[in-house]
C-alpha cells in the first residue's frame, strides 16, 4: 500500500475576507503542486471562526467551494478544510474535502463549541465522515471534536473485515493559544488510542475577537510519537506517513482485537 504525503498549511487567517483568505492560501499552496496527496487547511479558513459570518455564509453553488476544486485539480491532491456554509435555513461549520476529479466529500461539525456560543447560531452536524484516498481512510473532524474521544473512536470497518475503520484522523482548527497543552495532549491521546495516524492543523495570528493562535499544528504517528509540530508562525510543511510503518505497529500491538464494540446512539 502507498504512503501519503501530506501538507500542512499553517496560516493567518485574515478576519472576514473569503476572497482575500483565498488569494492568501492559493498563494501559499500554489508550490505544492506535484509534490503533495493531501493539502490541508485551517478550521473556518475563509472568515476566521466567527459567529457573525454566519451572515455571510456561502452555499455549495458559491466562489469557496469552486475555489477547493479548482486548486484539487492545479496540485493533482485532494484540498480540505472547513468553512461556513448555507444549507436552506441551516448555517453548518463544513469541513470540505476536495479531490482532482472534482468530487467532493463534506463532513459538518458535530460538535458545537458552547463556550463561544457556536451553538446558538449554527446547526450540528450529525454523522462521522470516513472517505479513502490514494491507499489510506481517512476520518476528518472539527476543532472542539477533538474533545470528545467516543466519536471519534476507531471501529472495525464492517465492509472490510479486520481493518479498522480508518488509518488518519485529521482535524482542522481554530484552537486558541490559551488552550493549547490541551490541544497538543489531546491529539497524541487520539493517535495512541485508535492506534492511527493523526494530522492537525490550526491557524496562527490574532483574530478579530483579540484571540492569540499558537499554531502547534502537528503530525502523529500510531505509537503517538511527533513527526512533525509547527510553531506559531506561518508554515507550509509537508511530511510523509508510512503504510508500511502503520501496518506493522497494527500487527506487532493488535490492542484493536480487544477493544470494546459499541454503537453510538442518535447518530
Amino acid at each position: 500500500m502507498p504512503d501519503l504525503r501530506l501538507s500542512l498549511v499553517q496560516g493567518a487567517t485574515r478576519w472576514h475576507d473569503p476572497a482575500g483568505n483565498r488569494a492568501y492560501y492559493g498563494d501559499l499552496i500554489a508550490p505544492l503542486a506535484g509534490a503533495t496527496d493531501l493539502v490541508v487547511l485551517p478550521e473556518t479558513f475563509t472568515s476566521g471562526f466567527s459567529n457573525d459570518a454566519v451572515d455571510r455564509a456561502e452555499t455549495m453553488e458559491g466562489e469557496t467551494v469552486a475555489w477547493l476544486r479548482a486548486q484539487a485539480k492545479a496540485l493533482d491532491a485532494a484540498v480540505t478544510g472547513s468553512v461556513q456554509l448555507r444549507v436552506g435555513d441551516a448555517v453548518f461549520n463544513r469541513m470540505l474535502f476536495a479531490t482532482p476529479d472534482g468530487a467532493l466529500a463534506t463532513y459538518d461539525k458535530r460538535h458545537l463549541f458552547r463556550y463561544a456560543n457556536e451553538h446558538r447560531r449554527y446547526a450540528p452536524g450529525r454523522a462521522r465522515l470516513t472517505l479513502d484516498w490514494r491507499g489510506w481512510r481517512i476520518c476528518p473532524l472539527v476543532c472542539y471534536d477533538l474533545r470528545f474521544p467516543v466519536f471519534a473512536r476507531n471501529r472495525y470497518d464492517a465492509e472490510r473485515p479486520g481493518r479498522l475503520d480508518y488509518d488518519l484522523l485529521l482535524f482542522v482548527a481554530n484552537w486558541p493559544a490559551a488552550r493549547r497543552d490541551p490541544w497538543r495532549t489531546l491529539l497524541r491521546a487520539r493517535a495512541i488510542e485508535n492506534l492511527a495516524c493523526v494530522a492537525a492543523v490550526n491557524r496562527v495570528g490574532r483574530d478579530g475577537n483579540d484571540l492569540d493562535y499558537a499554531g502547534d499544528s502537528a503530525v502523529i504517528d500510531a505509537r503517538g510519537n511527533t513527526l512533525v509540530e509547527l510553531g506559531a508562525q506561518e508554515q507550509v510543511v509537508t511530511t510523509t506517513l508510512s503504510r508500511s510503518a502503520l501496518d506493522a505497529f497494527r500487527e506487532h500491538f493488535p490492542a484493536q482485537l480487544d477493544a470494546d464494540r459499541f454503537e453510538l446512539d442518535g447518530l
